[in-house]
């Protein structure tokens, strides 16, 4: 493994940070009352350099439990732990939570380490031995080496090394795949340099020159250079310990428990839905709405807790719950959280979210709990099918990457299958691909048929609805753009039929009725007697409707708003138009008049639609034949 993060765990005075001096060289008690007092109270960084030469960094974290808070935020992104017991004490009150801890983070690699042996004799040591095998039975560290040693002396340090060094071997490098996300556990300045946040690197990969956002606040920034593990770097990959040096951004304005991210990649929630397990020693049952501190990342966040099903959870029970939080968090699905009691504080249990951007459900509904249990341990296939689902417009692949926590890479294959077993829609827009799930879509066809059914009846000769106010009354979360695209996809699966500003049903056509046909032929008759005179009816909604069906059938045209004439007038007055011009070179709008024998509220629009047509051609006041007449 290239990249790997060691944590130390244990009790107050039980000798982590001197046997991670004695591991690396560096005392990792940086400030001045964690001299004086002998204890860690801040996160303590060093590099390790194994026997096979991999480099690892070794987070010391407090044992105190005034700062188990500060140990939450370095037990973030650990791969492997070091449990830390001192001989001459054994197992005490902060060895139990740390471990329970531990097993809520689900950190299942690491070595038990047996301090101080050269403070005891050898009949002692096998008793705290024995009494720590007897504890860790049951925990995820049951199967974990046993190592004691002495960080004065130096006994068994090479052993540790060695056995550090085999489990590296044996654990799997994150992949540097998806956003990067980079919970910050330190802020300070450097002189020259400006802001610096460090953390573990969960996922993806962090390059210097990229654009970056602090999350809650919105802080974009880039990043002006990378240490990793110590060392200056162009990148760092998921797994790393970090140091990134920030531009344009003030150490006051972030804090612990902040993430950097790309811009606008991560969602902001005060609703996280989880699974949730109450710690089996815990001493009470926890209640509907307890108040609680969610430790997640590096931030320490107070909320409730809401049971979906029931009014309280007992000890070592599990559930599906949600935390409704009184402060934002940008957090990911699968990411791991412990819960402590509020006041007095204690571990209580922990777990892992299943929906970072959860909405609020009511309670005691099994559909809410099938679909936590579908997004908690679906396949990609599943969950990008269930987010489409509850989605009132498509998404692309942007989104899916961010609301499912999933890869690109597991994206992609997913909408292979998807495509394959006909469970999703693609809808092309601009060459970015919309997705829907085929369920949503074909629903969209149901209610876009029937209402289509509804208005073809109620107006026959009508061309079909309007885009526009279909648009606002079923797909009003659709852009423009989107919606046209959606109508495009409809009418390629003969769905629908496009015309320039209404859509009908694929296999429709305007048709009279018996009584409205005698009416359009009494209009039609009304329009060739008037000749160049029409009826003036184009105000009147009742035949308002007639006319335009008329004119989507050819035998009225329209010459501007307010004017319809017949097509044979139209062809009337080309006719009387060419042989004009025939004898003349020109005509004014007095001699069209006069030609047509009809008045000038007619005449001019007529020369202005045979403009426009290149019947005739405008020059001055004067008109001359077009090229086409």
């Amino acid at each position: 493994m290239k990249h790997l993060i060691i944590g130390t765990a244990g009790h107050v005075d039980h000798g982590k940070t001197m046997l991670v001096k004695a591991l690396t060289g560096v005392d990792t008690d940086r400030l001045r009352e964690e001299k004086e007092r002998g204890i860690s109270i801040e996160l303590g960084f060093a590099s390790l350099t194994l026997p096979s030469g991999k480099h690892a960094a070794l987070v010391d974290v407090p044992g105190h439990e005034r700062f188990i808070k500060n140990m939450l935020a370095g037990a973030s992104g650990i791969d492997i732990v070091l449990l830390i017991i001192a001989a001459d004490e054994g197992v005490m009150p902060q060895t139990r939570e740390h471990l329970d801890i531990i097993q809520l983070l689900q950190v299942n690699r690491g070595i038990v380490v047996l301090t101080k042996i050269d403070l005891v004799d050898e009949e002692w040591l096998e008793l705290v031995e024995e009494e720590v095998k007897d504890y860790i039975k049951n925990t995820n560290l049951k199967d974990a080496p046993l190592i004691k040693v002495s960080a004065v002396t130096g006994e068994n340090i090479t052993n540790l090394l060695e056995e550090i060094d085999r489990l590296a071997e044996e654990t799997r490098e994150k992949p540097a795949i998806g956003l990067p996300r980079l919970p910050i556990d330190r802020v300070f300045s450097v002189t020259g340099f400006g802001t610096v946040v460090t953390g573990t690197l969960l996922s993806g990969k962090l390059n210097v020159g990229d654009e970056v956002e602090v999350y809650p606040q919105g802080l974009v920034s880039r990043v002006r250079s990378l240490q990793v593990h110590g060392k200056s770097s162009g990148s760092a990959l998921a797994g790393q310990r970090v140091a990134v040096n920030l531009t344009g951004l003030e150490v006051e304005q972030i804090k612990r428990g902040n993430v950097l991210s790309l811009p606008n990649s991560l969602t902001l929630s005060h609703r996280l839905d989880v699974h949730l397990l109450l710690l089996k020693d815990t001493d009470k049952p926890l209640k509907q709405r307890a108040r609680v501190r969610l430790y997640i990342g590096t931030a320490e966040i107070l909320g409730r807790v809401i049971f979906f099903d029931q009014e309280e959870l007992n000890p070592g029970a599990w559930s599906y719950a949600q935390l409704q939080l009184e402060e934002v968090v940008a957090v990911a699905k699968g990411d791991h959280f412990v819960l402590r009691s509020y006041s007095p504080m204690h571990t209580i249990g922990g777990g892992t979210v299943i929906d970072p951007a959860a909405k609020k459900h009511k309670r005691y509904r099994k559909d809410i709990l099938d679909k936590l249990a579908t997004l908690e341990k679906g396949t990609p296939e599943e969950l990008i099918e269930q987010y489409l689902l509850g989605l009132k417009y498509p998404a692309n692949v942007k989104e899916l990457e961010k609301e499912t926590s999933l890869s690109s890479e597991q994206i992609q294959n997913a909408l292979e299958e998807l495509k394959k077993a006909g469970r999703i829609k693609i809808i092309d827009v601009d060459h970015v691909q919309f997705l829907v799930a085929h369920a949503r879509y074909q629903n969209w066809i149901e209610e876009l048929e029937g209402l289509l059914d509804q208005y073809h009846r109620k107006y026959p000769l009508r061309e079909g609805y309007p885009k526009e106010e279909l648009r606002s009354r079923k797909f009003k979360d659709f852009n423009n753009k989107l919606f046209q695209a959606l109508l495009q996809t409809m009418e390629t699966d003969r769905v629908v039929k496009i015309h320039s500003k209404t859509i009908s049903k694929s296999n429709f056509v305007p048709t009279p009725n018996s009584e409205q046909l005698k009416d359009l032929q009494n209009i039609e008759k009304a329009f060739l007697n008037g000749k160049f005179q029409p009826p003036n009816w184009v105000k009147e909604d009742f035949r308002q409707e007639f006319l335009q069906y008329l004119t989507r059938q050819g035998k009225l045209i329209k010459i501007n708003d307010d004017i319809y004439l017949h097509h044979y007038v139209i062809k009337e007055a080309q006719r009387l138009l060419r042989n004009y011009f025939k004898q003349h070179n020109e005509i004014s709008i007095g001699e069209a008049r006069d030609l047509l024998n009809t008045s000038r509220k007619y005449a001019l629009p007529l020369l202005e639609y045979f403009d426009r047509q290149r019947l005739t051609r405008r020059i001055g006041d004067m008109r001359v034949a077009g090229k086409d007449l």
